[in-house]
């Protein structure tokens, strides 16, 4: 796809309000993210105890933090305050696109190494040139997710800020690879490994999750609609601004909520205990990152959506810079 847009800086008359909403919700995910870690680590309340009246001397920190998130996206507003709409859209947009590289060259990197591992685990090759302490190691998850995935998802981190791409269609002709190599190991050499099935579910599962955001970008979702084509830009971008803040925000901060409201929540329990398939040994030990995917995809998608508030609002003002979408080549 091929974007053409004059963005400048400043354009337009200041919407400190539109852009306090904007700046104010990224500030409160950043808050609930980093309460949400103070919590599972250090056992500080979160908002759930908040709200549940559960009470303690350290009850107030989860609404101070999340008072110090909010404040500080306002307080960004009040510093620029001439800044336009559109430039807030793609400074948030860019930012998503490093989160959204860097969780790809993780799951890439992630997906040959943890699979490499189970196919040496397997096969007991690891019994010829480790100890017998480090091979029972390798078979436990506990040590594979802080001594072998971290290291990795800090490495996959650092490409994400030196490669600027978006490779999500060489991970789509990995899947078919992976794919392709379980149907010939099985009906020509009658070999079949628990990991080979794992790493096709990890990939597409990363494929399809974390390409959402940037679909938003690109104004690729499917629409259902009967009367959004005929609108106009103004009226569109208030479709839009209005469906970002009651559809698309409210819908990602379900998906947060349920996933990180607590230590037992379906996102953070898995993550914390390194958790893994029934498969045991035989498969790969990435259940936990798949289970933290979905909280990737609310993130991102939250973010975006953010973005696509901005963008629409500016719409709506009609101010210069629209950005407008047509496909390479033509």
């Amino acid at each position: 796809m091929a974007y053409t847009a004059d963005i400048s800086r400043t354009g337009g008359a200041p919407a400190p309000l539109a852009r306090s909403f904007g700046w104010g919700m990224l500030g409160f995910l950043a808050a609930f993210l980093i309460n949400n870690i103070l919590n599972i680590g250090w056992g500080v309340p979160n908002l759930a105890d908040v709200f549940s009246g559960t009470s303690g001397a350290d009850i107030w920190m989860p609404l101070l933090i999340c008072l110090l998130g909010v404040g500080a996206g306002v307080g960004y507003v009040l510093r620029t305050p001439e800044q336009s709409l559109r430039w807030d859209a793609m400074t948030v947009h860019g930012f998503n696109a490093y989160l959204i590289r860097a969780c790809f060259w993780i799951v890439l990197l992630t997906g040959f190494v943890d699979a490499g591992i189970a196919v040496a685990r397997v096969e007991g090759l690891f019994n010829a040139f480790l100890s017998e302490d480090m091979v029972v190691n390798i078979g436990r998850s506990q040590f594979l997710g802080p001594n072998v995935h971290v290291p990795l998802m800090i490495l996959g981190a650092l490409i994400a800020v030196w490669h600027r791409g978006l490779a999500f269609h060489w991970l789509a002709l990995l899947i078919v690879g992976a794919e392709l190599a379980i149907v010939i190991s099985r009906f020509v050499f009658s070999y079949e490994q628990a990991m080979m099935g794992d790493l096709v579910r990890y990939w597409y599962a990363a494929l399809f999750l974390f390409a959402s955001a940037y679909t938003l970008f690109d104004d690729g979702h499917v629409r259902v609609d009967v009367f959004y084509a005929g609108f106009g830009r103004t009226k569109k971008g208030f479709v839009n601004a209005f469906g970002s803040i009651f559809l698309g925000m409210a819908s990602m901060w379900v998906i947060i909520w349920i996933g990180l409201g607590s230590k037992t929540s379906i996102i953070n329990s898995p993550v914390m205990n390194f958790e893994i398939t029934q498969s045991g040994p035989t498969g790969m030990y990435i259940k936990y990152q798949m289970a933290a995917f979905l909280g990737i995809f609310a993130i991102t998608m939250l973010i975006q959506f953010v973005s696509y508030f901005f963008e629409s609002v500016a719409d709506k003002r009609d101010e210069p810079g629209h950005r407008t979408v047509t496909p390479t080549g033509h």
